[in-house]
């Protein structure tokens, strides 16, 4: 019985063998079907699990955005700029108005090298935690103590190479620096050197991508631009500053809880109580995160159904490919019947054959999975600074292997019929 099995898989693999060039494409089918229907899978949990642990532990977000999501995107994760200003007096009434556990103020709008500068208080970097229930960490040096001191995230410190003791200069608005060598960077701030005083370790979240001075620092760039433009020159300190110079973009409310716990019962409240003022948008950070998901959801399900389609048509391609050599192969078929074999033991065979490609087409595709998923990581690390685990779901592989694997027994089956019923005698007629 043994004997039989292995002469049977023998032929099997002679008959692929015979056929390199189809054998090979149709497995390439199967394997880009698998291998994009497992990264869409994978992609789409992770990523999702990598913007609701990016919120770290904001419990309200206050921007002067148009919405509450682009409040989120551009404050906490980068997208872009917030483009309207919030006052300072509007910040220390929002502080005021409510005990906090804490409210931080931030200020976006420059950056180095294309990498955005966030401008703030100490506490972002002592109370404000990146991910929530890990504050952040020195990989060298120390934090900001005073004006014109830098610290810098992961990313950004080895994208831009910068070292501890190092004098860099921020550009105004998110151009990429001229120390980049780029023609078309925007205005930059010459005359104030910042140094690199600290280099934060990995966070696995947006911030990783940003650097970190203090809120003085920056309202003292801008005021000197604004000097310049009506024609004041010289020089310029923290009592130069004006109610206009005293500009933020954002605020960070975090609300009391009780010990091990996240939510207050104050959060709605203070929440209704913050959007009565038209002046400001108030965000949830994680329920923004859940909206964005479930606006893309339908996006999402359109590109899995298309991973599924291809899929499909691998397996369709499959059958055509066996279907297609059958006509060619009806004298072999014939001398196996000939030899013995019964039609049962043919028709299992040509299953066989098409099982065999549908297996290696999606080992093939977990190969092709792997590697799309370490290149996305690897992208949405360096472009947004969100760490994603490329490692495939097991059960969801598993599910795509064994559907890949049944399709394409599936598609065996036509192919096996037509050998089935392979008529011996005429087959067997000499040809001209």
């Amino acid at each position: 019985m043994n004997a039989k099995a292995l002469t049977d898989t023998q032929i099997v693999i002679r008959s692929l063998q015979a056929r390199p060039l189809s054998t090979w494409v149709t497995v390439a089918m199967v394997a880009t079907g698998v291998g994009l229907l497992l990264v869409l899978l994978g992609m789409r949990s992770a990523a999702r699990d990598a913007f609701e642990r990016g919120s770290g532990n904001t419990h309200l977000l206050v921007s002067a955005d148009p919405s509450p999501l682009v409040a989120v995107l551009n404050g906490i994760f980068y997208a872009n700029a917030p483009a309207n200003p919030i006052s300072w007096a509007k910040y220390q009434q929002i502080r005021g108005s409510f005990p906090w556990l804490w409210a931080i103020p931030t200020q976006q709008g420059d950056s180095y090298r294309g990498y955005p500068t966030m401008a703030t208080s100490a506490e972002f970097l002592t109370k404000f935690e990146p991910i929530a229930g890990e504050p952040w960490q020195l990989a060298e040096g120390q934090l900001f103590e005073r004006p014109f001191e830098i610290v810098l995230g992961a990313a950004a410190a080895k994208g831009s190479g910068l070292r501890l003791g190092q004098e860099i200069f921020l550009t105004h608005g998110s151009g990429a620096s001229r120390e980049g060598g780029d023609d078309h960077a925007g205005h930059v701030h010459l005359e104030f050197p910042f140094t690199v005083v600290g280099i934060l370790e990995p966070t696995g979240s947006a911030h990783d991508r940003a650097l970190f001075i203090d809120l003085e620092s920056s309202w003292i760039l801008h005021a000197f631009d604004r000097r310049e433009r009506e024609g004041l020159h010289g020089a310029i300190g923290p009592a130069d500053l004006t109610d206009a110079d005293r500009l933020i973009t954002g605020i960070l409310l975090r609300l009391p809880t009780r010990p091990g716990s996240d939510a207050s019962a104050a959060m709605q409240q203070q929440f209704d109580t913050l959007r009565r003022d038209t002046s400001i948008v108030v965000a949830q950070p994680a329920d923004q995160i859940r909206r964005l998901f479930a606006i893309v959801s339908n996006v999402d399900g359109l590109f899995i159904a298309m991973a599924a389609v291809v899929l499909v048509s691998s397996a369709v391609g499959v059958m055509l490919a066996l279907y297609n050599s059958m006509a060619a192969r009806t004298r072999q078929v014939a001398v196996l019947r000939v030899l013995g074999a019964s039609q049962g033991r043919i028709f299992g065979m040509v299953v066989t054959e098409s099982l065999m490609i549908g297996f290696l087409g999606a080992a093939a595709g977990i190969v092709v999975a792997m590697v799309g998923g370490i290149a996305a990581a690897a992208w949405l690390r360096s472009s947004l600074g969100l760490v994603i685990d490329p490692g495939l779901d097991v059960r969801e592989t598993i599910i795509v292997l064994g559907g890949t694997v049944a399709l394409s027994a599936l598609a065996g089956v036509l192919p096996a019929w037509r050998a089935y019923h392979v008529p011996v005698a005429e087959s067997l007629r000499p040809t001209a």
